[in-house]
């Protein structure tokens, strides 16, 4: 079971489209959702009043049963954020639920405790988890730095960006020289892009 859960008050405020949303806190994790009923679209385009987090429920579990089911397929992904993008191409609101709760909570932890009642981490502490585990050490300083910068990226802004080539064209990332230094000093683009992968199993190790 949950531990930790406190629940705001709720005000007498209304919208047409949906009732106010409130902010629910897991182990002091804001994991804001929106409490009352909220009209949806499912995969056929209609719309469907229902409260956002069990409509979501439902869908998630159509597709993984239970929570050994979903994490199965996501460890055995080499692209995590297609399976968001699937499920969502399926019917599960992923973008409501995104829009719904702080935005330092990992789409993967809301997910998974939305369908699963599972407590999340926030994006930080995985990227933490990851740093206090010393997995950098087993590369050399320059393609060290490449990755604590990712796992910064990955912290601030989410999973999408790391598993794109095209984050080596921005900061912090840029600073370290071009994409083509970038994946030089993993050996080539396959080995870089297989790095990539290995720093997101070691993100979601707890998972």
């Amino acid at each position: 079971p949950i531990t930790g859960i406190r629940y705001p008050k709720l005000t007498n405020s209304t919208s047409t489209v949906h009732e106010p949303r409130g902010k629910i806190y897991v182990n002091d994790v804001d994991v804001s959702v929106l409490l009352e009923r909220e009209v949806v679209f499912d995969e056929h385009g209609k719309p469907v009043t229902v409260k956002l987090t069990d409509y979501a429920r439902q869908k998630i579990q159509e597709h993984f049963a239970t929570l050994e089911d979903f994490l199965s397929t996501w460890r055995a992904s080499d692209r995590k954020a297609a399976i968001l993008q699937e499920l969502e191409e399926q019917g599960v609101p992923v973008a409501q639920l995104r829009a719904s709760v702080s935005a330092d909570v990992d789409l993967f932890d809301l997910l998974c405790h939305v369908a699963y009642d599972r407590p999340p981490l926030t994006r930080r502490e995985r990227a933490n988890n990851v740093r206090k585990r010393d997995y950098f050490t087993k590369y050399g300083p320059q393609a060290r730095r490449i990755l604590e910068a990712l796992v910064d990226k990955y912290a601030d802004e989410g999973l999408e960006n790391l598993e794109d080539i095209k984050v080596l064209q921005v900061l912090p990332l840029s600073r370290l020289g071009s994409p083509l230094e970038i994946v030089s000093e993993f050996g080539g683009k396959v080995k870089y892009l297989k790095a990539v992968q290995e720093l997101e199993n070691e993100l979601y190790q707890s998972a």
